[in-house]
């Protein structure tokens, strides 16, 4: 009798079976790129879930505020007052004098041997008031009449002054012995509108 064996014979392609690199490659590629696509949306996942917290307490506190009255809507308090303004704007500009060109044109008149020691200044009354005294009060000091003269005929040619008439004049001598005049002269402000 022979002998006969009942084992496979070894297959030289099945026993020393390899693993292809490319595919081990690619398995691992596909578990670690699922790894971590499932850790990003994990982390997204949370910060989805704090946001909508954070909204959910916004508007619970959004809701637990009281409604405001509605405004008032009416515009005639406001048209009042201003009516009330520009009444009060055109008061003022009405009886507005400008006090720097006044101040400013008798400077630009004020000879050089001149010199102003005082310059007292007072509104007019509103039109149709006469205010005697309303006006200006200048004092000051020149070497001769002479001075006083121009000057008095220079403040005649300022357009907001009236009525400029001199006080009066005296010959007196400084420290020095060189003659002085003192002088006051008074003029009237013409009123705001007035020609």
């Amino acid at each position: 009798m022979r002998a006969v064996n009942l084992l496979p014979r070894d297959d030289p392609r099945g026993s020393s079976r390899q693993t292809n690199p490319l595919v081990l490659i690619g398995v691992v590629g596909a578990v670690a790129a699922t790894a971590i696509l499932a850790a990003c949306f994990l982390m997204v996942s949370a910060g989805v879930a704090d946001k909508q917290a954070q909204l959910d307490a916004a508007q619970s506190e959004l809701d637990a505020t009281p409604v405001p009255p509605p405004a008032d809507t009416s515009n005639a308090t406001l048209e009042q007052e201003k009516g009330a303004r520009v009444v009060a704007l055109s008061t003022a500009l009405v009886t507005r004098i400008a006090w720097d060109r006044i101040l400013r044109e008798i400077s630009l008149v004020l000879p050089e041997d001149v010199w102003l020691t005082t310059l007292a200044a007072k509104a007019p009354g509103p039109a149709g008031v006469a205010a005697p005294t309303a006006g200006f009060t200048i004092t000051g000091k020149t070497y001769s009449h002479n001075g006083v003269a121009r000057l008095l005929a220079r403040l005649a040619v300022v357009p907001q002054l009236s009525t400029v008439q001199m006080q009066h004049s005296t010959l007196g001598t400084s420290e020095s012995g060189r003659p002085i005049v003192e002088f006051s002269i008074q003029a009237v402000v013409k009123g705001p509108g007035a020609a």
